[in-house]
């Protein structure tokens, strides 16, 4: 995420005639201990007839004293400086054990030292005032500063003064505004008075505009800016010099290069000098311009390279088009919060109250772009085994043909509102409901709690616990008693009416539902009353007697949609009374038809809770039932005037109907996002996602402890299919398939520049070729089964791979293709010609989901033109080895790219750039005798452990304590240079390109208490040398600590992608070991028999073994 900018400073004096120049001063070097690395600096005088000697002012400051020996008619200093704006973290030090606490007192050696910063020049009543009002109860002395820093950049407003020098404290309190020389001398003095040494800043500040709008507080500066700027640093035990910026309220960090550093203003001048007198024109810029960024996840790609990757998207739209490939592409992104990246809904725990007010605000968000005229659905998702309650759902849905499916969006209840509503609203609405349903309401049936469970169990609760006093907002104490005994026992939970959609009559129908018990009690639980039915105790009917309802088959034509709203109100707009309905109960007469038989066993149910009115739809097959009861619903509410909230059974799987879902995973919210059809429809859709969650204060970043991306963890799962399932291009071809498995097989960069932290053959998305050693075999004569070109049996394709495109353990939905929703045998359901690539980690940027859209949708249609029928490679262990590595990751996705080209589609390989430094990020570079050393992070798989049992259960734990890393070298003359790692040689391999070699090295990072090999310790921090065989000595290298050197290590994640990336830059160090390395014996017990008791020099590592399952890894857990 580097990103260098070049600094123009330029100051020019023109005289009317020739006038002499005193020796001038000028202080415009940055400062030795700028924490902004500078790459380079020029000083350009004028004239040039000059003399120049750089010194060192008795505080350590660069300045240049230049000499005129000849009139001129000029006079000009122009500075040019390029400096790396690494993202710097301006709290990173530790302070000395006495001055953690303020006050405190300087050491007498450093108060001797610290004379000419602690003298107090300013004072007076307006200055004495404001000290009073300092916060001495701040808990650290860190704090301490924050709230003064802050305190004064609220107090003195911010002005531009064009005067020289510096106001006195007394007229910038009266005027409370100044310039930032103002505020700098003024918080030196404050701090002085305070007993703390401060001195006077004056140095350059580049602020670059933001890729991205701030949603809190200011964005920054709309332009790239940089100018002359002044702020103060204070003198902390431990920590040293400390910069606060009293202009922004901040610290100083990567923008704040420092020029001079003085006890006084008048010091730190940045040009002093006099001249004869005469008259003078005076001119000034200052400029900054960005010459180097990397790619970053903020802005992954320039304007021009957007343009063509828009371009491209449209050949390739137009080749889909060409060749009737009937494309469509959805997906399951997920995002995270923004402002708590700790808790436990945002790391591992599927289910949170803030988890689900963000679901909420992000569903009606979306619902506003994408779905006018949509239904919103508060449902119940799934359930997982180990989970204490079922997942929630949200849902929208809407009609592609623009009739609406809900008219009025202010009859849609807000889920986090109390309307008071109770449990004879609930009877109303249900009244009016078969009203409106043309029913007797004589069957509407209500629900009641059970009273003998609830009675049971309020007499077993432990005698020392009130349960009514437990705050129910919190889940764990959500107990079902509590909530069942203050509703009270015999006031009805809700009401059911009994619904079946009758063929014969094309309309609804009811019948009564009986009990043994007279009344109908739930099943106990807190679940919506739809899903605590005791449709066990209706009355029984045979197996064969049971009418099986009508599913409309997947493939099959749909006619088109009626408008159901108008239906509604034409069909009850002259009605008067409702008519008795014919269906009787289940025990009536044999001589009736069969079809009225059987009670209806799936109902509409009216429910009150927390002061909301739910309404839970009943499970229909049909779409056109769905959209007429929904209808009815809706003009009940809107007679009524009462705002419901719909859950229960979702709409029938339909084309006619789209919909994008809002549901919870552990640590993430996930979209499933509609499907687009076109290029233009996806780009909209993917860009108004990201924009909305953004909005919505959701994000798809996420970070380690370490500052390494990490995606949010939840993936970016890819669905291709077609509008319909008669439609997908996998069932009408089923070679497309087998081209996009075997390219992929063959190009395992795609497997892992786009994967997650998570890969390995135990990960929810292995390669097919990962663990299974006779998976390959198998899937080449299934190949051989598979039918070229056009296929009439969409069932084929999915009985060849279903048992092959699987994980270790059988599950089809854990598989990197996933055909789940292919053509499945055993419902309806699953008949949808999908596949879904699971293996995608999540990308931060929009424009970078997009370009791994584009790359699919360019394979799909190169291997409908030209299949891709070629045997499997048999990577082996190669798969863990190089292809962990970047290097070779990048090479692979040459291949990939090359291959696309030679098709006819330039996809070009920078495109790929931002996934690369999302995936594997810099540690950092060091050069030495030429030869450059890069480190940069490698992958390496978690691998599943054994089985252990915990308090909750049997667990498996993964052991994530292995890490691995990437060292690049270039310009090595490998007879002469050689790298080693921690005192063991690197394997380094050539790359093919002169002097460049790489190799991965794989350490333990961390020692967990259970992990492969728990006796092996941690081998952290890793020292990298370059060694001169020729001496013996290393001439440079590197340290890479996995955690902070100096223990400064965090307990939270980072925020942003700028304190990741000041938390990795600060765990590399420019460090090698020193001196001639020491040679290695054979042991100990012959060293002494060594002539003049040691081995001749010059000496280098030895050589290892080459490892023959890893020869590209070095790996320290082997001696």
């Amino acid at each position: 995420m580097s990103i260098h900018v070049a600094l123009n400073h330029y100051t020019g004096y023109k005289f009317d005639r020739p006038v002499s120049l005193s020796p001038h001063v000028v202080r415009l070097r940055p400062a030795v201990h700028s924490r902004t690395p500078i790459l380079a600096y020029s000083l350009k005088i004028k004239p040039e007839k000059h003399y120049i000697n750089w010194q060192q002012d008795p505080f350590g400051n660069w300045l240049a004293r230049l000499v005129f020996p000849e009139k001129t008619t000029e006079f000009s200093v122009e500075v040019d400086v390029v400096a790396d704006m690494v993202r710097i973290n301006p709290f990173d030090f530790f302070l000395e054990e006495y001055a953690q606490q303020y006050p405190f007192k300087y050491d007498a050696t450093l108060q001797k030292e610290l004379v000419p910063y602690l003298e107090v020049m300013e004072d007076g009543e307006l200055l004495q005032e404001w000290l009073k009002g300092v916060d001495f109860k701040q808990p650290n002395t860190v704090l301490f500063l924050v709230a003064i820093n802050s305190r004064l950049q609220g107090d003195i407003g911010y002005n531009i003064r064009l005067e020289p020098g510096v106001q006195s404290c007394k007229e910038t309190l009266t005027k409370k505004t100044g310039s930032c020389r103002d505020s700098a001398w003024l918080l030196v003095q404050i701090l002085r008075h305070l007993g703390l040494a401060a001195r006077f800043v004056s140095g350059y500040l580049v602020q670059l505009t933001a890729d991205e709008k701030a949603l809190d507080g200011p964005s920054g500066p709309e332009a790239d800016f940089t100018d002359l700027h002044a702020w103060t640093e204070v003198y902390l035990p431990g920590a040293g010099w400390v910069g606060l910026d009293p202009t922004s309220g901040l610290f100083a960090g990567e923008g704040h290069i420092p020029l001079a550093c003085t006890p006084s203003p008048s010091s730190a001048a940045p040009i002093d000098g006099f001249t004869d007198k005469c008259e003078v024109e005076f001119d000034f810029h200052n400029k900054v311009s960005r010459i180097l960024e990397d790619p970053r996840v903020t802005k992954p790609y320039s304007d021009e390279q957007w343009a063509d990757v828009l371009a491209l998207g449209n050949q390739v739209e137009a080749d889909l088009v060409r060749g009737d490939v009937r494309l469509t592409m959805g997906g399951e992104p997920t995002f995270v919060s923004i402002d708590d990246m700790d808790g436990a809904e945002w790391n591992t725990a599927a289910l949170g109250e803030h988890k689900r007010e963000r679901a909420g605000v992000l569903l009606r968000r979306m619902q506003k772009v994408f779905a006018p005229g949509s239904v919103l659905q508060f449902g119940q998702g799934k359930w997982y085994p180990g989970e204490p309650f079922p997942r929630w759902a949200l849902g929208c849905f809407w009609r592609p043909d623009g009739l609406p499916v809900w008219k009025d969006q202010s009859l849609v209840a807000d889920d986090q509102k109390d309307y008071g509503y109770g449990d004879t609203h609930a009877r109303l609405f249900a009244e009016a409901v078969c009203t409106k349903l043309a029913l007797n309401k004589k069957y509407l049936v209500p629900g009641y709690e059970d009273r003998l469970y609830y009675l049971w169990k309020e007499a077993n609760q432990p005698a020392n616990v009130d349960w009514l006093t437990l705050s129910l907002r919190d889940s764990k104490h959500r107990n079902d008693l509590v909530m069942a005994l203050q509703r009270g026992l015999d006031v009805p939970t809700g009401y059911a009416l009994p619904l079946r959609w009758d063929d014969a009559a094309k309309s609804w129908a009811s019948a009564q539902w009986e009990f043994r018990r007279q009344e109908m009690y739930l099943i106990p639980g807190n679940s919506p009353m739809g899903f605590r039915l005791p449709l066990d105790s209706l009355p029984w009917t045979a197996e064969d007697e049971r009418e099986v309802e009508a599913q409309p088959c997947p493939l099959a034509d749909r006619p088109p949609l009626a408008d159901f709203h108008g239906e509604v109100e034409q069909r009850y707009s002259a009605y008067v009374a409702p008519l008795e309905p014919t269906l009787q109960h289940a025990d009536a007469t044999k001589a009736m038809v069969k079809e009225w038989r059987e009670v209806p066993r799936t109902t509409l149910c009216v429910q009150a809770r927390e002061g909301r009115l739910h309404v839970f739809l009943p499970p229909l097959h049909f779409l056109e039932h769905y959209l007429d009861l929904v209808a009815t619903i809706e003009t009940t509410a809107a007679e009524l005037q009462m705002p419901i909230l719909l859950e229960g059974y979702e709409p029938p799987s339909d084309p006619r109907l789209k919909s994008f879902k809002v549901t919870p995973d552990p640590g993430v919210i996930e979209v499933n996002i509609h499907p687009a059809k076109t290029w233009v429809e996806l780009v909209h859709n993917t860009e108004v996602l990201y924009e909305e969650a953004r909005l919505s204060r959701l994000g798809a970043e996420k970070f380690m402890l370490d500052g390494r991306h990490t995606g949010t963890g939840g993936g970016n799962h890819v669905t291709l299919g077609g509008a319909t399932p008669s439609d997908s291009p996998f069932l009408r071809q089923p070679d497309v398939l087998r081209s996009l498995l075997t390219f992929w097989q063959h190009h395992p960069g795609l497997s892992y520049l786009f994967s997650g932290m998570f890969i390995g053959p135990t990960s929810q998305a292995p390669r097919v070729d990962e663990a299974r050693d006779e998976s390959l075999y198998e899937l080449e004569i299934a190949f051989q089964q598979m039918p070229q070109g056009h296929n009439d049996q969409p069932w084929l394709v999915d009985r060849l791979l279903r048992n092959l495109l699987i994980d270790i353990t059988g599950n089809t939905h854990r598989a990197e293709f996933c055909i789940d929703k292919l053509y499945s045998p055993d419902s309806f359901s699953g008949r949808q010609g999908l596949l879904e690539f699971r293996g995608f980690e999540m990308p931060p940027h929009a424009r970078m989901s997009l370009v791994q859209m584009l790359l699919i949708r360019t394979l799909m249609v190169r291997f409908w033109n030209t299949p891709y029928a070629h045997r499997l490679v048999r990577w082996g262990t190669a798969l863990h080895d190089r292809f962990m590595l970047p290097h070779y990751v990048w090479e692979d996705m040459k291949d990939v790219c090359a291959d696309l080209q030679a098709a006819g589609y330039p996809f070009q390989l920078e495109w790929l750039a931002p996934f690369h430094e999302f995936r594997f990020p810099v540690y950092g570079r060091v050069q030495y005798c030429g030869i450059e050393l890069e480190l940069r992070a490698a992958l390496e798989p978690w691998n599943v452990l054994g089985e252990e049992l915990s308090s909750q259960g049997t667990a498996r734990f993964v052991d994530s304590s292995l890490e691995r890393v990437q060292v690049k070298i270039n310009g090595l003359t490998d007879s002469r240079y050689v790298v080693a790692c921690n005192g063991r040689r690197v394997p380094m391999k050539a790359t093919g390109v002169q002097g460049e070699y790489v190799a991965g090295v794989r350490f333990r990072a961390w020692q967990p208490p259970s992990a492969l090999h728990p006796t092996i310790g941690i081998h952290a921090p890793l020292v990298f040398d370059i060694i001169d065989t020729w001496n013996g000595r290393s001439v440079g290298g590197c340290t890479y600590h996995v955690s902070h050197p100096g223990g400064r290590n965090s307990e939270i994640f980072p925020v942003n992608a700028y304190e990741a990336e000041s938390r990795r830059f600060s765990r590399f160090r420019e460090e090698h070991t020193p001196g001639v390395i020491e040679p290695k014996f054979l042991s100990e017990a012959t060293r002494a028999f060594y002539e003049h008791g040691a081995k001749p020099q010059p000496m280098s590592p030895p050589l290892e073994e080459v490892n023959a399952d890893y020869p590209y890894t070095l790996d320290l857990r082997r001696s």
